[in-house]
């Protein structure tokens, strides 16, 4: 190159391009084209519809004539799912497409706001199943009533005797603003701070069955309780009773729990709400959910990943400024109870009538048991019955002089009022026998258990500050909620002894909400097989109370045990 040729210049390095962020599917942020087949669905048709096929169509073609958009989508808006085929082991629920684990008869949801029903409401409840669902009936601990074994065919039958009782089973299921949790005793403890009664009937009229709020990013959890009696840290939203040291009794609000497989506990958004505006919150944070909500991806779409990302005090401005257009009041926390609040055994209600709380196992019933309690209950004098967050039954409004009575005949029907801590304190979901997703069996495993323990450990009748609740759940998705359980089992299949692959349990030891909210220590390639369990369960009780300090809850306990002590 010549001296006098000039140098070729150098173009200076361009940076990449910072890479945009993938839309999470939220509408508020203009995501509105549908990103899984979940949203295409809904954005094809309001599942509310649904029902009129229902009537129209299917009812009349049977199952084979139902298209599987409803059939696995839009029958949930109606409290319809598909229940397990019979002999399909858990070792192929992953493997199998969905046409290949479904039956041709349903599970059905009957929503019962508050677990609030009367006598003649149970009756029904009990007489549906007993000539529909072949007996089946359990209490959930989302205080509703499932059936099983429903044809298509008998729907609007069902439906015309359930809502000539004056119940539903509208939103029982689906992405969609699902039942409302309440205290089972509410208007009537000596120990509310507040009824919340009116507020969830005010939820139900203005949101239940409304097509602005039926297609939401995923299913919407919430409860509202003059108590913490109602597990408001697991919820996408909760209002608790608290007493505002200038306004008085209002709710504490909540938002952003849940279990499945991603656990999270609630983020109170340090705000007091009157009773007369629970419902418009409610309406803001659903909105919030409807329209920032994630719809990208299904496993991210709950309410708590929305919350987690913005933090609680961004979520309260959106609230706020967006939705409510005003400020919020702030205000204190709720009380913190010593111990779970099952309501079970007999207590006085501040009008001086009695309550009685009773326990069957793992909330299964049966049809012809709801009609004997309702007579039962009627023979004591009371026309009211509640269902419990924790599958568990309430008589209201007894006569001081008709309570052991109706102790006595509840007993009879499997229905304890002064049960053992193991009948008290175990819960299981739906498990292998009905559902689709699950790996073992659980309702009958948790009787099995039941009954072991009563015997193994009969002598544990002092020092347990309140039963140690044992979770029994069928898959990772904890319906019976394991992660907040003393002693919480997810369900799959393990390798015994002898080299087999069989019904087993990953063990989540501690968990608990209250005092002890959080979630359950795990230990690291420690399974128990279902044959197992027994042994381990009074194992590990029997090293709790030997070497437990003074007043130390089981939750405590576990958190400084050796591991040797756990397994």
């Amino acid at each position: 190159m010549s001296p006098t040729t000039p140098p070729t210049p150098v173009s200076p390095t361009k940076p990449p391009a910072a890479r945009k962020p993938r839309g999470e599917g939220q509408w508020a942020l203009g995501y509105r084209e549908p990103l899984n087949p979940n949203e295409r669905s809904k954005k094809d048709d309001n599942p509310l519809n649904v029902r009129a096929r229902i009537e129209n169509i299917y009812a009349h073609g049977g199952f084979d004539s139902i298209d599987p958009g409803d059939l696995r989508g839009r029958f949930r808006w109606y409290g319809l799912y598909t229940q397990r085929k019979p002999g399909i082991d858990g070792g192929r629920t992953a493997t199998l497409e969905p046409e290949e684990l479904d039956d041709s008869y349903f599970m059905l949801r009957v929503r019962t706001d508050g677990g609030a029903v009367t006598t003649e409401q149970l009756a029904v409840l009990g007489e549906v199943s007993q000539t529909y669902a072949r007996d089946t009936a359990d209490i959930t601990d989302r205080q509703n009533i499932q059936y099983h074994w429903i044809r298509v065919e008998d729907m609007p039958t069902i439906w015309q005797k359930l809502e000539g009782a004056g119940m539903t089973t509208m939103e029982a299921c689906g992405d969609s603003p699902r039942v409302i949790l309440g205290s089972p005793v509410a208007g009537i403890s000596r120990d509310e701070v507040i009824d919340g009664t009116p507020a969830i009937e005010e939820i139900k009229r203005r949101f239940i069955g409304d097509p602005a709020y039926s297609n939401l990013p995923r299913k919407f959890k919430s409860a509202v309780s003059g108590l913490p009696d109602i597990a408001h840290e697991i919820h996408d939203i909760a209002f608790v009773g608290v007493v505002h040291p200038e306004h008085g009794p209002g709710f504490d609000v909540w938002v952003g729990g849940g279990l499945s497989t991603n656990p999270m506990i609630g983020q109170r958004l340090g705000a007091w709400v009157p009773l007369e505006e629970v419902a418009d919150v409610y309406g803001a944070v659903i909105g919030v959910f409807r329209d920032y909500g994630y719809r990208r991806l299904r496993h991210r779409a709950r309410i708590k990943f929305l919350v987690k990302d913005w933090g609680a005090a961004k979520f309260r401005a959106v609230v706020e400024d967006e939705y409510l257009h005003r400020k919020l009041i702030d205000g204190p926390a709720p009380e913190v109870p010593a111990v779970p609040i099952d309501h079970i055994g007999v207590h006085q209600q501040k009008d001086g009538l009695f309550y009685v709380g009773a326990a069957p196992i793992a909330g299964r019933v049966s049809g012809s048991v709801l009609v004997e309690v309702a007579k039962a209950a009627e023979r004591a004098g009371s026309n009211r019955v509640r269902f419990t967050p924790l599958q568990k039954l309430v008589v209201l409004d007894v006569p001081e002089a008709e309570v052991a009575a109706l102790q006595a005949d509840l007993a009879k029907l499997g229905l304890q009022s002064t049960p053992s801590p193991w009948r008290r304190g175990v819960m299981a979901c739906t498990g292998i026998e009905f559902c689709k997703l699950a790996i073992v069996e659980t309702k009958g495993r948790a009787h099995e258990l039941v009954a072991a323990l009563e015997t193994r450990l009969a002598d544990i009748t002092d020092g347990v500050t309140a039963p140690i609740a044992v979770h029994i759940n069928g898959c990772p998705n904890s319906c019976a909620r394991i992660q907040t359980a003393d002693i919480g089992l997810k369900g799959q299949i393990v390798t015994d002894d002898a080299g087999n692959q069989v019904e087993g349990f990953q063990v989540h030891l501690g968990g608990g909400l209250g005092l002890d909210a959080g979630f359950g220590r795990k230990l690291r390639g420690h399974k128990v097989t279902g044959a197992e369990l027994p042994d381990y369960v009074e194992r590990v009780v029997r090293n709790y109370v030997a070497k437990r300090e003074a007043d130390e809850r089981f939750a405590q306990w576990v958190v400084r045990a050796d591991e040797d002590d756990l397994r």
